[in-house]
């Protein structure tokens, strides 16, 4: 997980496009606030993060959504395709999977679908109920 002694403050002009991309997905969920993290990215809502943003993080090389899974997903997931999802660093242990943004073309649709499934799981019931469904 990102520590606060990455953070800093990041110009849209010089932001990675996949991250302006996600920006747009998950701002668009409900009562959704991104938190700026120098070339990192966290969404949250009701301060719980649901996503995060992450370019070479701890200097893996590998720029990522990362999303919490319910229980046993992410295995299956990782297990199912290790060339695009893999267990991130200090998040992977409590249920979260990286969606690799690095490798081969990005299904946008997954990505949206990814994010609001972790916004469901971690919003409070009466706001992810506000999520479209169709999403």
């Amino acid at each position: 997980m990102p520590n606060e002694d990455e953070q800093a403050d990041s110009s849209p002009a010089s932001e990675d496009e996949r991250l302006v991309r996600l920006a747009t997905i998950c701002e668009a969920f409900p009562e959704v606030e991104r938190e700026y993290m120098g070339v990192h990215a966290r969404f949250v809502v009701r301060k719980k993060t649901f996503a995060y943003f992450l370019n070479d993080h701890h200097g893996d090389g590998i720029v990522a959504l990362c999303v919490k899974v319910v229980p046993g997903e992410n295995s299956e997931l990782i297990a199912s395709d290790p060339e695009r999802f893999y267990r991130p660093a200090y998040l992977g242990a409590n249920g979260w999977v990286g969606l690799r943004l690095d490798v081969g073309e990005i299904d946008w649709d997954e990505v949206a679908a990814f994010a609001a499934n972790s916004h469901r799981l971690l919003a409070p019931k009466r706001l992810a109920a506000q999520l479209d469904p169709d999403i």
